[in-house]
């Protein structure tokens, strides 16, 4: 796959979409977010759930169905990021979201649909999974926050900003978009943290972040997707951007709330942490271990993954987060298209409940 070929003139094309971004009229106001919902399944075990009776229905295996209950609502994102337990998972699983909608209850509940699979394209019934969504409108103070569900054309399905401004979506080749959350302004480079997931309802992909730049004009990231054999594919997806705010949408409370974003050979970048200020990163290839200091206490939370290069690597959660105090320890790796553990970039997004 020959996927740094295009690295230099997306690059390029990403200055100069940043460099010339318009925005577009604001929503109605409403509360941030309409509803919500997140969940860790491991072991075949709900835990880390908001509702607290959120539950996960295993179907075919490898497909699971995840009821979060009355936060059935149109629209928002899903994020699923694989848990590789070493005990029940072969390495290089990975995740995607299937679909997601209400149900007919009353209130209706949000029915999300996961996959998992391994690298030779097979669904894995491996129960490990961390999945969150949420659907926001209007605006509320407090850092930044967007969000986009597009399709494999780059179509938007669903979007939102904080701020009301509007989202763009560019297809520049097989496999390949820029997303603007246009509006969002921070200094730049590269500013907070994002998270991408594929959503493909039949087959194995992944999409993930490949570069990014923050300015005045917003926020703009250059997106890739592939199928299982590691060759560029066209496929939906989600994007999320956080800036000093939750990944789920609301801002103070949730009081607690971190993400870092680490880059093989250099510190780590957009380091922060809403209670300490930064977070602690420690190992090494395969194995890095992230220490969220003090947000623990506030649970439930969830976190996500992203992988971040122009290969066509993924990265996951190695095992479920857990606790030490009020710290959260969570470790993430990642794998190359054949599951072999390499150093990638990655960026690891945490936030609690309340």
């Amino acid at each position: 796959m020959k996927v740094k070929t295009w690295a230099a003139r997306a690059a390029a094309v990403l200055l100069a979409v940043a460099a010339g971004a318009v925005t577009a009229g604001a929503p109605a106001q409403a509360a941030v977010p309409d509803r919500f919902g997140f969940a860790l399944w491991s072991g075949g075990v709900v835990s880390q759930a908001f509702p607290s009776t959120t539950s996960v229905s295993p179907g075919v295996p490898g497909r699971w169905i995840v009821k979060f209950p009355g936060q059935g609502i149109v629209g928002g994102v899903v994020h699923v990021t694989a848990v590789h337990d070493a005990l029940t998972s072969p390495n290089g699983r990975f995740c995607q979201a299937e679909s997601w909608g209400p149900d007919t209850s009353i209130p209706p509940n949000e029915i999300v649909r996961v996959a998992c699979y391994r690298t030779t394209g097979v669904l894995d019934p491996a129960p490990g999974f961390s999945v969150q969504f949420s659907r926001s409108s209007g605006g509320i103070g407090g850092g930044l926050y967007g969000y986009m569900h597009n399709t494999a054309a780059c179509g938007i399905i669903t979007n939102y900003t904080t701020l009301g401004f509007g989202t763009t979506c560019s297809h520049i080749g097989v496999g390949q978009y820029q997303v603007g959350f246009t509006g969002l302004s921070t200094a730049g480079p590269q500013d907070g943290g994002v998270q991408v997931t594929a959503v493909n309802p039949g087959s194995a992909a992944r999409c993930k972040v490949s570069n990014w730049l923050s300015s005045a004009n917003g926020q703009f990231f250059n997106i890739l997707c592939v199928n299982h054999f590691g060759a560029l594919a066209d496929n939906a997806f989600t994007s999320t951007y956080q800036f000093k705010r939750s990944l789920y949408g609301p801002a103070f409370p949730p009081n607690r709330f971190g993400y870092i974003w680490n880059g093989p050979g250099a510190a780590p970048a957009n380091n922060f942490n809403s209670i300490f200020g930064s977070n602690g990163l420690g190992g090494a290839a395969p194995v890095w271990s992230i220490k969220y200091y003090q947000l623990a206490a506030s649970l439930p939370g969830n976190a996500q993954v992203t992988a971040y290069s122009n290969s066509a690597s993924f990265c996951g959660l190695h095992k479920p987060w857990s606790t030490a105090g009020t710290d959260i320890l969570m470790q993430v790796n990642c794998f190359d298209n054949a599951g072999v553990p390499i150093t990638s970039g990655f960026i690891s997004s945490y936030s609690s409940q309340a």
